[in-house]
């Protein structure tokens, strides 16, 4: 408010012309009334005051009221101050009361009603508007094609017949207008049937006032029901449009709680299928520990023949050694052949421990794979079950399609990988078999081209001694020395003897180790055996968890379809309704009609001159 007296006074300053003082004052009211009103009805403008205050209105101000009633604008006056509101954007009621408007005035209101994009409110009552034709011809066009306007008083500006009709002429392309003032004015049994015709195809106005212009009370009437047709039309179009809005977000919000039931629904699905994951991750390594505890085995018995083998070699030296006594050679080869039977025994059973020991495990990577077949199973029960509940919400929502498509895409990549892995493990374990197969026959085939060579040594010796018979006699001075030698061997073997049984004993304990192992994992995978039962638990109270939400979905989209047919049905009788009132209207204005031509051509026709108010 300070800021448009001030830009007032500037603009009087520069222009080098006096302010008025009531318009000074009247800035001063409503100053310290806070008000948005501006309010100079009954105070004389002059053309250079209506100039400042144009130039004032050009940039946006706090007013949004402008009353200038009964201000005696001139015409030049009038020209400068509506010019300055063509781009105002802030003033929403203009009142131009008791100014006397004439040509000019009516040419500047068309362009004004044509630039402007704000103006609400138009009262132009007691002017002179609708004297001159051309000039309110302008002024229709300029209403026309406003889009804005919703309020016009034209009451008491001598508009007559041609001006009824080109008002009418406007009123059919504008379609904002809800009230119209025309009271007393001069527009006469032809101007109201024009008007008529033009309110029966336009459907904007609400509110019409003809009261004083000479118009057949049965023309009025038709024009008064007219327009309250058009205001029950609007009544009806704003409630069909309110309950539209409220179906729209009630169906916006079913469609967001389904559409997160469903994210709900996948998440949970996802989580369990990374639950499955990480137990075939878990039997993975499992199968792992067991291959590496195997591995170990393997590396214990190498170590077991390695020793076997230096053992072979401290005889073959003490065979060397004392190779000229005959008796002793038998009986260190009887030695042998009991060590070798007993050792080849300790290998069978070894062979067979292991045998057995490969058998269990076998078994278990059978039952283990019976029991990831078995959730495998379970998994395309659940999956299957998914789908079936999938199609059946698929019927009312497309959107989702999509992205249960990629789901299933991702879910047999899945499979197809686990598939895969678990081949390349199967595989894998395979030609483990196989490579410790071929081993233990390469031991074998080695321990048998040992024996071979020990024979043929042995022969060797033999024939060594048949020649050292001749030498015996030399040697008997030695066989004290030897026979020394020969305790120490003696005890050296049974030192070995005590460290193989100490070897059978660590055997057995790490045989009952690798029992206790076995054992606990046994428990582990009987612990995941009842974990995957609560699983499946689950998966069936989440599925009875889906039937219901898809039972309570296709009851509330009938029972919402039902109340959409219901309002269509009422919408339908109600432009039957209309309609027929219409037909109605039509035939009594056509009976009207023809009653009032015959009474013209019997009758002269009177001229009645309107009332000042």
């Amino acid at each position: 408010m300070e800021e448009f007296r001030r830009t007032y006074l500037r603009l009087c300053k520069e222009g080098g012309v006096a302010p008025q003082e009531s318009v000074v004052a009247q800035l001063q009211e409503n100053r310290a009334a806070h008000s948005t009103r501006l309010d100079l009805s009954g105070k004389s403008l002059s053309v250079d005051t209506c100039s400042v205050l144009a130039r004032s209105f050009q940039t946006d101000t706090i007013f949004t009221e402008v009353w200038l009633s009964d201000c005696m604008l001139s015409e030049e006056g009038a020209k400068v101050l509506l010019t300055g509101l063509f781009g105002n954007t802030t003033v929403k009621i203009l009142d131009l009361k008791g100014n006397n408007l004439r040509s000019g005035g009516a040419e500047v209101l068309g362009k004004l009603l044509a630039r402007n994009q704000s103006l609400r409110r138009l009262v132009l009552e007691w002017n002179a508007l609708g004297v001159w034709d051309e000039a309110f011809s302008l002024f229709c066009e300029g209403l026309a094609s406003n889009s804005m306007l919703t309020q016009l008083d034209l009451s008491n500006n001598q508009i007559n017949q041609h001006g009824a009709s080109e008002l009418a002429l406007a009123l059919k392309h504008n379609t904002t207008l809800e009230v119209l003032d025309l009271r007393w004015n001069n527009i006469g049994l032809l101007g109201g049937r024009t008007l008529l015709e033009a309110f029966q195809k336009s459907k904007c106005v609400v509110q019409l006032k003809l009261a004083g212009n000479n118009i057949p009370s049965d023309t009025l009437k038709a024009l008064e029901q007219t327009a309250g047709h058009n205001s029950d039309r609007q009544h009806t179009l704003r409630e069909s449009h309110r309950k539209t809005q409220v179906l729209c977000k009630e169906i916006q919000t079913l469609k967001d709680k389904k559409s997160n039931q469903y994210l709900s629904l996948m998440e949970t699905i996802d989580r369990q299928q990374g639950e499955i994951g990480r137990s075939n991750r878990s039997t993975s390594i499992q199968i792992g520990q067991l291959q590496e505890a195997l591995n170990e085995r393997k590396s214990a018995v190498n170590s077991l023949t390695a020793k076997l083998q230096m053992t072979e070699a401290a005889l073959a030296l003490s065979e060397q050694k004392n190779h000229n006594m005959k008796e002793l050679l038998t009986r260190v080869k009887a030695e042998k052949e009991e060590q070798r039977e007993q050792q080849s025994k300790e290998r069978k059973k070894e062979q067979e421990d292991c045998v057995q020991r490969e058998s269990k495990l076998l078994r278990e990577i059978q039952n283990l794979s019976e029991t990831n077949m078995q959730l495998r199973n379970k998994v395309e029960h659940v999956n299957r079950n998914l789908e079936v509940s999938e199609r059946a919400l698929q019927e009312r929502i497309f959107k989702l399609e999509g992205q249960r498509i990629q789901l299933e895409e991702e879910l047999s990549k899945a499979k197809a990988v686990c598939v895969t892995e678990r081949a390349q493990a199967e595989e894998e374990l395979g030609r483990v078999r196989a490579q410790v197969r071929l081993e233990e026959q390469e031991r074998v085939s080695a321990l048998e081209e040992k024996l071979r060579s020990v024979r043929s040594s042995l022969q060797e010796v033999q024939l060594h001694c048949s020649q050292q018979k001749q030498t015996i006699s030399e040697l008997q001075a030695k066989t004290s020395q030897q026979s020394i030698e020969m305790d120490g061997l003696r005890r050296r073997i049974e030192e070995l003897q005590q460290e193989l049984s100490g070897k059978d004993q660590e055997k057995v304990a790490e045989v009952s180790r690798v029992r206790v192992e076995l054992q606990e994992q046994i428990g582990h995978l009987q612990a995941e055996r009842t974990a995957q039962g609560g699983l499946k638990e689950k998966i069936c109270a989440l599925e009875r968890e889906i039937k219901v939400l898809s039972s309570n979905h296709r009851e509330a989209l009938l029972d919402k379809e039902s109340e959409m047919s219901s309002m269509l049905e009422k919408l339908r009788l109600k432009e039957a309704e209309i309609q027929r009132m219409r037909a109605d209207e039509a035939n009594r204005a056509s009976y009207l009609q023809n009653a009032i031509l015959t009474y013209v051509q019997g009758s002269p026709l009177g001229h009645y001159s309107s009332p000042k108010k």
